[in-house]
């Protein structure tokens, strides 16, 4: 239902407004709590939603209310910086702009819709920096992939500098990931005018780690045919024989 920022690229969500270059060094983001701040971002909304709708509130009210969670999130992270970080302000906007208008019309249904726009337009931005210097998919992977200890390479700026392989890998990557998040997108825009408002939230809530698991699947299968895991030297290659 406020799932502003995507999942990462064969990996769990990373923070918005990262470093595009980690030394080898550094140590790989952890999972778990990535999974924790993604969990908690799609069902504290819901939650909340839920709990004010059944004390009677109404449905823009609540949704409303909803929404402002991950805004209020954004403006914490951008205080907690002390600078400004585009993404936080993006989030910071959407959810002001899209409560504003949901008021102004009356229509919780707009209010409903704004995640399959804000995912729609993460999309957009996916399949449009397939072309540029960095792709999305590989800057959102990166923090949790290079650097394991399941992998030989380290650097992946000396990857990308001399491998055109790796280099093709990951602006697929970002057209696939980009391409699902669309998808995704039509299909909460559809939910939000068809369905029962009541529904939509949860209904919606479910609908990401569904997303997620299905483009986790199909770049999976991608990486491993196209040669990403042998590129990075993966240990389980060795250890199974192969080259």
């Amino acid at each position: 239902m406020s799932r502003t920022t995507p999942p990462a690229p064969a990996s769990p969500p990373v923070a918005a407004g990262a470093p595009e270059h980690e030394p080898a060094d550094t140590e790989p983001a952890r999972l778990s709590s990535q999974l924790g701040l993604f969990a908690f971002d799609i069902g504290a909304p819901i939650a909340l939603y839920y709990l004010l709708h059944g004390a009677g509130v109404s449905n823009l009210v609540a949704l409303s209310a909803g929404a402002a969670l991950p805004a209020l999130a954004a403006i914490y992270k951008l205080l907690a910086k002390h600078r400004l970080d585009g993404v936080a302000l993006l989030v910071v906007a959407t959810m002001v702009i899209s409560i504003c208008v949901s008021v102004i019309v009356h229509s919780p249904r707009f209010l409903l819709a704004k995640e399959g726009l804000i995912t729609g337009l993460w999309g957009i931005w996916f399949i449009a920096s397939a072309g540029m210097r960095r792709p999305a998919a590989f800057v959102f992977a990166r923090p949790f992939m290079e650097g394991r200890k399941v992998f030989a390479t380290r650097s992946w700026d000396s990857l990308w500098d001399t491998d055109a392989t790796f280099r093709r890998i990951w602006r697929t990557s970002s057209l696939i990931w980009g391409t699902g998040m669309l998808a995704d997108a039509a299909i909460r825009v559809v939910m939000s005018y068809s369905l029962p408002i009541n529904v939509v939230p949860g209904l919606g809530g479910a609908l990401w780690p569904v997303t997620f698991v299905l483009i986790q699947l199909v770049t999976n299968v991608y990486y491993h045919r196209a040669g990403l895991y042998r590129i990075l030297q993966a240990r389980w290659l060795r250890r199974a024989g192969r080259p």
